[in-house]
C-alpha cells in the first residue's frame, strides 16, 4: 500500500486521488489511513469486486466489462480525480480498459508495480540483488482447494513456464476456546 500511496502523492496535480480495490481492501480503510499524512489531498475510494471476476475469466475488453467499469468509475471521474490507484493485483491486467473508461487525463498507479519497484530498490541498495549467472529457479505454490483453477490462472497471468505447482491445502484454524474461571 505504501509504495502506491507515495507514487500517487507524487503523481497528482490537483490533489484528488482515487483508489479502487476489492470490497475487503476498501472496507479496511487501509488506503485512507496511508493517505492521511498527505495534507490537502482529497481521496475517493470505490470497491470494484467484479473486476476480479473479469480478469480471472480472461476478459479484459468488451461491452459488459465497459458497462461495469463505467458504473464503478463514473463517481471517481465525476469527483475530478487526476490519479487512480489500482489497489488490487488483478487490476493491472485490465489497465487498458480502466484507462479507456476513466479517461486519458487520469494517471494510473499500480500498487503491484510500485511495490515491486520498491522491493527492487531496497534489494539493490543493500546489495541483495541476484548476481548468479545461472538461470533462477522458480517455485509456484498455491493455497486453497482448487489446484486446477490456480494452474489455469497461473498460465494466464504468468505464461506456460508454470509447469509444476505445489499445493498447500488450507483449512480452518482451530482457535483456543475461552476458559472461564
Amino acid at each position: 500500500i505504501q509504495p502506491a500511496v507515495r507514487a500517487a502523492v507524487r503523481a497528482t496535480r490537483n490533489n484528488r486521488v482515487g483508489v479502487i480495490g476489492t470490497a475487503g481492501t476498501i472496507q479496511s480503510r487501509a488506503y485512507e489511513d496511508a493517505f492521511a499524512a498527505a495534507s490537502g489531498l482529497e481521496l475517493v475510494t470505490r470497491a470494484c469486486p467484479r473486476f476480479v471476476e473479469f480478469v480471472e475469466a480472461g476478459i479484459t475488453s468488451g461491452d459488459e466489462l465497459f458497462a461495469v467499469a463505467e458504473e464503478y468509475l463514473a463517481p471517481l471521474r465525476d469527483a475530478g480525480i487526476d490519479t487512480l490507484v489500482l489497489g488490487c493485483t488483478h487490476y493491472p491486467l485490465m489497465s487498458a480498459a480502466i484507462q479507456y473508461v476513466i479517461g486519458p487525463d487520469v494517471r494510473l498507479v499500480s500498487s503491484a508495480e510500485e511495490t515491486a519497484a520498491d522491493v527492487y530498490r531496497t534489494l539493490v541498495s543493500h546489495g541483495l540483488e541476484r548476481r548468479a549467472a545461472t538461470p533462477p529457479e522458480h517455485r509456484f505454490e498455491s493455497t486453497g482447494d482448487d489446484e486446477q483453477q490456480f494452474r489455469a490462472l497461473a498460465h494466464r497471468f504468468l505464461g506456460p513456464e508454470v509447469r509444476h505447482v505445489e499445493a498447500f491445502p488450507t483449512g480452518q484454524i482451530a482457535l483456543p476456546t475461552e476458559r472461564t474461571p
